[in-house]
């Protein structure tokens, strides 16, 4: 529900606008971003956590949102930015480790000794420039979760946490089974396996530490499925046997435990302005400038509906993009709607099984639950039984629905 700039343009009364169109298009929650008082605009440099006005809009057009999301029966996510903290008074070393004159009114036993502040050492990696919040004081937990119990109470009713590499995840456990969101998923984003700059084929390591995570919060929160995300956009160049395991299965989180696999092919941090790692646009970046914007924009919607027409169609809680669906092609719109309602009608859920059939450079096929078939790529396939038809169709991609 945002990227790194919606900060500037009214971005609760934006979305409120938006709302029926979202629900309309059958989105059951929407991710918005940190809601709270931050010493930057975008949010995640937090200060007063009881604050709800921001640069995002007032506390007033919040809670306006947050009703017309509940009016359409759509979810409200939190982005729950707990692993670091700006200080508001200078503590120790000279450090703004301290949290005075505000809600939740630490001083430096809140502060992780690794980032300054005279906590213990941190359960995680640090995020580096900022105080780093040290989870293990049973006093920061304590006020933590009767914020996360006020945020439900606000109108949120689920969790997005933040930079979950940063703290143990046994504490995110502790915060879910307090304050009951009714869906969760971390951030928890390192990098795949490379051979110099060539992605490896196997990626089992990078998508067990994953999975180590969401059992450590005791299999209670989902996880993004960063590792498919990274396979799938090496895959969409031309290199679909990428997306078949040495088992036969996804090689993503999805081919493991596909229930805890959140998916998606861009969001604020890998995409948009900041674009860390973001989705492929086209791989012949050196034209870009010489043939125009025009033909930059047909290669985006070319990757992005390989993309979408992928993890829309497969197991896992898959995610779009606000960029995609709205800043977009009004064709790359269509097609997402389209593919939201065969995954609805073809009854795929987050447990679906797939059956891979092709994977290899040109052409991808598999049948996912008992319903839907898919292809994509250059190769030629389709089904051969006469019980498919086609149920859509774009650039290098089709599906096909079993017939009722």
């Amino acid at each position: 529900g945002f990227n790194w700039e919606s900060h500037k343009y009214d971005w609760w009364e934006n979305l409120e606008k938006k709302v029926p169109d979202i629900a309309k298009s059958g989105f059951t929650s929407v991710w918005l971003p940190p809601a709270i008082n931050s010493f930057s605009p975008e949010g995640y440099l937090p200060q007063n956590l009881y604050l709800l006005s921001s640069s995002y809009g007032s506390e007033q057009q919040l809670k306006a949102l947050l009703q017309k999301l509940s009016k359409y029966k759509v979810r409200a996510m939190a982005d729950i930015v707990i692993n670091h903290r700006v200080g508001t008074t200078q503590g120790h070393g000279g450090l703004y480790n301290r949290y005075d004159g505000i809600p939740l009114a630490w001083d430096e036993h809140a502060v992780t000794s690794c980032t300054g502040g005279l906590g213990n050492h941190s359960t995680g990696d640090n995020f580096h420039g900022v105080p780093n919040i040290d989870h293990s004081q049973h006093f920061v937990r304590k006020d933590i979760i009767g914020w996360l119990q006020w945020l439900r109470c606000v109108g949120f009713q689920d969790f997005r946490f933040d930079f979950a590499r940063g703290y143990s995840a046994k504490y995110v456990k502790e915060y879910i089974e307090a304050a009951k969101p009714i869906f969760s998923v971390g951030e928890y984003w390192d990098s795949c396996s490379y051979s110099g700059s060539v992605l490896e084929y196997n990626q089992d390591s990078h998508r067990q530490r994953i999975i180590n995570w969401i059992d450590a919060t005791g299999q209670l929160s989902s996880a993004f499925d960063f590792t498919t995300k990274g396979i799938l956009q090496e895959a969409v160049k031309g290199q679909f046997w990428r997306l078949r395991d040495p088992q036969g299965k996804p090689p993503g989180v999805m081919g493991w435990w596909p229930s805890r696999a959140v998916t998606f092919i861009d969001n604020h941090d890998t995409g948009s302005t900041q674009a860390h790692w973001p989705f492929p646009s086209n791989h012949i970046m050196e034209v870009r400038d010489a043939i125009g914007c025009r033909f930059t924009t047909a290669l985006d919607n070319l990757h992005q509906s390989f993309g979408y027409a992928y993890i829309l169609t497969h197991p896992g809680t898959p995610t779009v993009f606000y960029d995609h669906f709205y800043d977009g092609d009004d064709s790359v719109h269509e097609q997402i709607v389209k593919l939201m309602e065969i995954r609805r009608s073809g009854e795929i859920h987050s447990r679906s099984s797939v059956r891979i059939l092709e994977a290899k450079d040109n052409l991808y096929s598999a049948v996912i639950g008992d319903k839907i078939c898919i292809k994509i790529g250059d190769g030629s396939w389709s089904p051969s039984d006469r019980e498919w038809t086609l149920a859509t169709s774009g650039q290098r991609y089709a599906i096909w629905q079993k017939k009722q």
